[in-house]
């Protein structure tokens, strides 16, 4: 666990670098699409997962969307649990308007680095 945080912190932060400088410019539909992005990339490292939720809150709490609030208020508790046991829907946006437990395709980038990061060491 902590090696993947370790291998997908620098891609995760990147792309909430790209949601805050969007979000500071009030490009909303940028920055959510960075922090679905970052989302995606998150789900392996509790920390990183539950990172992501929080940012995904502040967002909302910014543009005052209650339904987005009340949803990140949920996954912020269960996203930890959900990485840590290994139970997350690999390609969810991590949005409230999805199901949490609904897989998505995975963007074709995206997942060249998530099976980097996921893959067990070599012995």
């Amino acid at each position: 666990m902590g090696a993947t945080r370790h291998t997908l912190g620098p891609h995760v932060r990147r792309e909430l670098d790209l949601a805050r400088l969007a979000a500071l410019g009030g490009a909303w539909a940028d920055a959510w699409r960075f922090l679905e992005r970052a989302h995606i990339l998150s789900q392996p490292s509790a920390t990183l997962h539950t990172r992501v939720h929080c940012s995904m809150l502040g967002v909302a709490l910014r543009q005052r969307d209650v339904h987005e609030v009340l949803g990140q208020l949920v996954r912020v508790v269960l996203a930890p649990v959900g990485s840590i046991l290994g139970r997350y829907p690999r390609g969810n946006t991590g949005r409230s308007n999805v199901s949490m437990f609904e897989p998505m395709a995975l963007p074709t980038d995206l997942e060249a680095t998530l099976v980097r990061a996921t893959r067990p060491p070599e012995a």
